[in-house]
């Protein structure tokens, strides 16, 4: 159903916190005009987990205007609170974005029949497509290739997933398992380094963070590797797999990313919500040097 470079916006803020829609415009713009085909709001870089419900829908109204007709726009869901994830996700598709992504619930990890009712729910409170997000490193459990395929087969608008784990093999597993009931199932890997053996093993594209960084080079991998450019697009590989140093600089990843746009030249607060160590100068001019390169 979808394909390609999608991006996990980072949300911009104020240094108090307060969503700085001038500046996060300004970045969808630049992502949109790069060439991706859709970018993610309320993703992990997207700080999900610290913005209120209120902020959630804002940024749905916004995102949508902004750059709705120029790449598709996705919305996580992600809450402690299953009842606020039931409501973005109505709000959603009342807003008209193109589909939700949900992050598996953490703290209690569910069990298998608790995930069927987890996401089950989602499902059925759109028509919405649901993209699941499976990070186990910080959910503490896995959505299993057995487990995806079961809730494809019983809930057709869960058509996607992104795979945000560190080896190929589960990857290739989930696009198997998940095929054999919809055909049409996207799988995305969640590492930006993982773009072309995702798409050998038969995956869809990548929704990752460099993306916010240097969405050219990620838009023109994608398009060399459709138009069968494969030495371009190993180029391309060649100077992500590089960039993927930038994420070990900072305590947090998040830092890190937003660390990097600044530098980039977009005069974003690179403050996260707390608790947090955030970037600092000597972070910045690391990132920089890496940059460079």
């Amino acid at each position: 159903m979808f394909e390609g470079i999608f991006c996990p916006s980072i949300t911009i803020t104020d240094d108090e916190g307060n969503i700085d829609f001038d500046l996060w415009g300004k970045h969808l713009d630049h992502l949109a005009d790069a060439g991706l085909n859709g970018v993610l709001l309320f993703g992990s870089i997207g700080e999900f987990y610290s913005v209120s419900l209120e902020d959630k829908k804002a940024a749905c109204d916004f995102a949508v205007k902004r750059v709705g007709d120029r790449m598709k726009v996705f919305i996580g869901v992600g809450d402690t609170n299953y009842a606020n994830v039931l409501e973005l996700t109505r709000y959603a598709e009342k807003a008209g974005v193109d589909a939700v992504l949900a992050v598996s619930p953490y703290y209690f990890g569910p069990s298998a029949p608790t995930a069927e009712h987890y996401f089950g729910g989602i499902a059925e409170a759109t028509k919405l497509p649901v993209i699941l997000y499976n990070f186990p490193a910080r959910t503490g459990t896995d959505l299993t290739p057995e487990l995806v395929a079961s809730l494809a087969a019983k809930h057709p608008n869960i058509c996607g997933i992104k795979d945000t784990v560190d080896t190929i093999s589960h990857t290739r597993k989930v696009i198997r398992a998940a095929r054999a009931v919809n055909p049409e199932f996207t799988v995305f890997s969640g590492f930006d380094e993982y773009y072309l053996v995702n798409r050998v093993s038969g995956g869809n594209g990548v929704l990752c963070g460099l993306t916010n960084v240097e969405p050219e080079t990620f838009a023109k991998m994608h398009a060399a590797y459709q138009a069968g450019d494969y030495a371009t697009a190993v180029s391309c590989a060649e100077r992500i797999s590089k960039l993927m140093a930038v994420y070990d600089v900072c305590d947090l990843f998040v830092s890190a990313i937003k660390a990097a746009v600044k530098v980039k030249g977009l005069p974003i607060s690179t403050k996260i919500f707390d608790p947090a160590v955030q970037a600092t100068e000597a972070d910045e001019a690391a990132i920089a040097e890496l940059l460079a390169e």
